[in-house]
């Protein structure tokens, strides 16, 4: 009688947790945007939270809560009830750097359950219109020439258009000024109205400005050109070979979140990923899709390891300072 009993038990628990995942969801989803509205960041979470809300049956919503370089919105999803209903997407800098510079409440591999790797996009050094440099090497000489003078935009201290221009200075020899913003978004409109002089910028805030002609692209920061911008040169053809940098996105739940739910988020997500729609939009913003075995939460949370195993020895040596 007893073993019946155990048994009986058993099958009903596993019954309960079939049905709480099969269950999921039953309300609104909130993807937590850790930047402004309108920025490169802001701009992936809605596209896949529109496509998400198809598959999952209810309406996926992206929530900005910005301040501190990411770190409030990234915080406030490591904070949030681990029952999938809160969910975050990042990227190089919110998870990579901001670990290497800031304290924070939170540890960035051990408090977030990895959903997917999504996207990744090199950076795009873009220039105001009215700069008289038209190439890398011509930026560089003015900067150098004018050290502290050339105002570079970031979305923040730590962020990786701050990194970006920290390398760009090792390159050079040159000293810029940079003038931190809450985003990308808002340093990219400073940019268009000739407030600053430069920026590090990702591709999908960019390349649609370049093209109405509002900036001016003079490099994109990999070792090939983007599809979405054929004519802008690598940072090798320009003239610093070997100034890389790739900003990648990917989305976590909060630690704890059951297997059955974040998998349920992470299917949904590999779904949108296949989207003819959402695929051309993310093209369209110079982001490349990671092929569909480095979707999965595994392969993200590898990936993410090994990128601060690399970066963050580097960006601590660069003694970067919280302003």
């Amino acid at each position: 009688m007893r073993r019946l009993f155990l048994a009986a038990v058993a099958s009903l628990c596993a019954l309960a947790g079939a049905a709480y995942g099969q269950a999921f969801p039953t309300k609104q989803i909130t993807v937590v945007v850790p930047f402004s509205a309108g920025g490169p960041t802001d701009t992936l979470a809605r596209i896949l939270a529109e496509r998400m809300s198809r598959s999952l049956g209810q309406t996926v919503v992206v929530d900005n809560t910005t301040g501190a370089a990411g770190t409030v919105g990234v915080g406030r999803v490591a904070r949030a009830a681990p029952d999938g209903y809160t969910i975050g997407i990042g990227h190089w800098s919110t998870h990579v750097v901001n670990p290497a510079v800031y304290a924070l409440n939170y540890d960035i591999l051990k408090d977030f359950e990895p959903l997917a790797y999504i996207a990744t996009n090199p950076q795009i050094v873009v220039v105001r219109a009215g700069l008289p440099v038209n190439s890398l090497q011509e930026l560089a000489a003015l900067v150098k020439a004018s050290p502290d003078k050339t105002t570079a935009g970031t979305a923040g201290v730590g962020a990786a258009s701050h990194i970006g221009g920290i390398y760009f200075e090792q390159k050079t020899g040159g000293k810029l000024r940079f003038i931190p913003y809450r985003g990308g978004g808002p340093a990219l409109q400073d940019l268009m109205a000739g407030q600053i002089d430069m920026m590090f910028d990702q591709a999908a805030n960019s390349i649609p400005q370049i093209k109405a002609g509002k900036i001016k692209g003079l490099a994109i920061t990999a070792k090939s050109r983007l599809a979405a911008m054929p004519d802008i040169p690598t940072v090798d053809e320009a003239g610093l070979p070997g100034l890389y940098i790739a900003v990648w996105h990917g989305l976590w739940a909060p630690k704890g979140t059951p297997k059955e739910v974040t998998a349920k988020l992470a299917a949904a997500i590999r779904e949108a990923l296949t989207d003819p729609q959402v695929r051309e939009r993310f093209a369209a913003l110079g982001q490349d899709i990671p092929p569909p075995e480095q979707q999965t939460p595994e392969a993200l949370f590898a990936f993410h390891k090994a990128e601060t195993e690399l970066w963050w020895p580097l960006i601590k040596a660069a003694g970067i300072k919280i302003e």
